[in-house]
């Protein structure tokens, strides 16, 4: 595995960190009502000295108190190492695969098109409603995005009438920027090619050289759209959960 993919995994990590999180013995739960799955599952993250179990049962009774189903993001660094078999022999379901693509060297657009910028309350609802998004769902993610250790950017892009196209949010943590919730409210005209080009240009200006991003492992049109970008496969990771595929 590549430095620059340990990086990404990291700074992703720093980019998704909700306000409701706790360390338990070394894996980080997350406890965000908010419709994002890596806001609100755990990063088994360092192995600590409790038994799996018991461990679990902790976990358990965390996510019982605060109303939200269990899952596990398994990750090439999870720890313990085998701790994907051993949730598969307990019968725990595997679903939403998602690959993270990396981009060596980032290059400006010489030609960049213009952005509207948005608070975190006002991108939560554009990107929410789009993806039909619940009011609790939507306050959480805005919550998310501004208490995040790393500064929110969001932007829209629109028509020459001020009608939304498509929307997205990067985070530039160093030299490295991440792309987010990129969402296209008029599919398939090349307007989420256009948002994400202006996004690295202006994330290069702000410094970022490599770039990173996450994308389901089934969305082959998203895929075909990031590698013309030049993005490349990295790695893999998906959940595991006790209960049904988590909405």
């Amino acid at each position: 595995m590549s430095p620059l993919a340990l990086r990404a995994e990291l700074a992703g990590l720093d980019a998704s960190a909700p306000p409701q999180q706790a360390d338990i013995d070394g894996w980080l739960i997350r406890l965000s009502p908010g419709k994002a799955k890596r806001s609100r599952c755990i990063n088994a993250l360092r192995e600590g000295t409790l038994p799996l179990d018991e461990l679990l049962a902790r976990c358990q009774q965390a996510y019982d108190a605060a109303g939200l189903p269990m899952a596990i993001r398994v990750t090439p660094w999870s720890q313990p190492a085998d701790l994907d078999d051993r949730l598969a022999a307990k019968s725990w379901g595997a679903f939403d695969a998602a690959d993270v693509m990396l981009l060596d060297a980032l290059v400006p657009d010489t030609s960049p098109v213009p952005l509207q910028a948005l608070s975190a309350p006002a991108y939560a609802a554009t990107v929410g409603a789009l993806r039909g998004s619940t009011a609790t769902a939507i306050d959480a993610h805005a919550q998310r995005i501004a208490n995040a250790p790393v500064t929110y950017q969001g932007f829209a892009l629109n028509d020459g009438a001020g009608q939304l196209l498509a929307c997205g949010q990067m985070v530039v943590d160093g030299d490295l920027v991440g792309l987010y919730d990129i969402a296209s409210a008029v599919p398939r005209q090349g307007h989420a090619d256009r948002l994400c080009r202006a996004l690295l240009t202006l994330a290069h200006a702000q410094g970022a050289r490599q770039a990173y991003l996450q994308v389901g492992s089934d969305n082959a049109i998203a895929q075909r759209l990031y590698t013309r970008m030049g993005f490349v496969f990295a790695y893999r990771y998906h959940y595991r959960s006790p209960e049904a595929v988590l909405a």
